[in-house]
């Protein structure tokens, strides 16, 4: 499973979150959660049984989502558009 390098969450915070130090900005939280949510789940693909993997890929669908709701009551705008560049919730 690969891990997320140092330059790739720079360079997701520097795409969703406007500067690689800004890592708290939330649209930079949830791109960083969607793309490891996405790694797991390739892993959980080839490794049914991995159960505590898989407990934690909820733990962190549930952290996304909240943070989503935070971003839809605060910034309905930024809310839209970042789920049209992820590509989640259709």
């Amino acid at each position: 499973m690969p891990y997320l390098t140092t330059e790739k969450r720079q360079n997701i915070f520097a795409t969703y979150g406007g500067k690689a130090e800004n890592t708290g900005s939330v649209e930079g939280q949830i791109a960083l959660l969607t793309e490891r949510i996405s790694n797991i789940s390739k892993h959980l693909q080839a490794n049914k049984q991995d159960h505590s993997t898989q407990r934690g890929l909820m733990m962190m669908v549930g952290q996304r989502k909240r943070l989503l709701v935070y971003l839809q009551k605060n910034n309905l705008q930024v809310y839209r558009s970042l789920i049209e560049k992820l590509g989640i919730r259709k």
